[in-house]
């Protein structure tokens, strides 16, 4: 078998997975299929989500049946004002031996699992939040005198209410942007409603099945690496990160009136990624033009930061999102 056979075959195999996957989440959660697809491709690729969305949206389930059919470890930690770092990464604890000699023995906290779920995670302080952004990006977590590394595949969905502002404290920058995705959780439409109350009238449990586990989605990676991106392709995620800043030539008029900071690198990085993903489940082993629009809104919308103008006339960032990738041409 030829490489080019070799890749096809692992293109399909992931393919297969991949909607294997999403079949067995469908089973518990109700319609939301885009923000079941983008929260899968965004595991896969190994990124952190951000889940917003009114609450009884599904979200704490959307994560909890993910760990099942994922088969990670699964901690869940419900952030709250009073929260410290330590209760999320652990602290120093004196025990005595069996002498009746006294030491400090460091006891891990919840952070060290494989899918950690941050549970309104604006409603602790900035402190606090600050204490998931080493593990976010480098998967370790530094303590005094050591530094410990998780096991991998390791990931944090986050989520938070758009609506509810009163007590809660916004990310920082530096926090969004160590998000792959942020993934707007829609309210369901009528016939999903209904669904969703008769399985709560019934309290019917629904079985899911294992589909893959942690081994296995670091293989599954190591497939994403094989994907052929091209130079206009690379070069097409570029120009689309460059078209969010108001400085660039690439800028559209409304980008150049209400923005006052563009995305990141990480938003180029991640937006390849994702189209790795798209590809694959697709059964390609190279990426379109059209993999690099399909989570361009999840890769880039909370990488955006609106200037005074834009604030003050409540534009959504994600419109500015659809302009830019309406407006940048495929070919330079």
């Amino acid at each position: 078998m030829s490489n080019e056979e070799q890749l096809q075959a692992e293109a399909n195999g992931f393919r297969k997975d991949f909607q294997a996957i999403l079949a067995e989440v469908g089973k518990v959660i109700v319609g939301q299929a885009g923000a079941v697809e983008a929260t899968v491709t965004a595991i896969l690729c190994g990124g952190n989500v951000l889940l917003e969305g009114v609450p009884g949206l599904g979200k704490t389930e959307l994560v909890k049946t993910l760990s099942r059919v994922l088969d990670l470890d699964f901690n869940r930690i419900q952030f709250t004002p009073d929260l410290m770092p330590a209760d999320i990464v652990g602290t120093n604890v004196m025990t005595a031996d069996g002498s009746g000699s006294y030491r400090f023995q460091f006891r891990r906290g919840p952070i060290f699992t494989q899918l950690l779920l941050a549970d309104e995670i604006n409603r602790a302080t900035p402190k606090t939040q600050s204490a998931l952004l080493e593990t976010m990006q480098e998967g370790t977590v530094t303590t005094p005198g050591e530094t410990f590394t998780l096991e991998q595949p390791f990931f944090v969905l986050a989520t938070q209410n758009p609506l509810e502002q009163e007590g809660t404290y916004p990310l920082p920058e530096a926090q969004l942007d160590r998000f792959l995705f942020k993934v707007e959780v829609p309210f369901p439409e009528r016939g999903e409603l209904n669904e969703i109350v008769a399985r709560t009238i019934l309290r019917a449990i629904v079985p899911v099945a294992k589909i893959v586990d942690g081994p296995q989605i670091l293989a599954m990676r190591r497939i994403l690496d094989k994907v052929v991106v091209a130079d206009p392709m690379r070069d097409y995620a570029v120009r689309l990160v460059l078209a969010s800043h108001p400085q660039s030539e690439l800028a559209t008029a409304r980008v150049k009136r209400f923005v006052a900071f563009g995305a990141s690198p990480r938003a180029a990085q991640g937006l390849i990624r994702a189209a790795r993903v798209q590809a694959l489940a697709s059964g390609r082993a190279h990426v379109g033009f059209a993999d690099l629009r399909k989570f361009a809104r999840e890769v880039l919308q909370h990488r955006i930061i609106l200037n005074y103008d834009g604030q003050a006339e409540s534009l959504a960032v994600a419109e500015l999102v659809a302009e830019i990738v309406k407006e940048t041409p495929e070919e330079a």
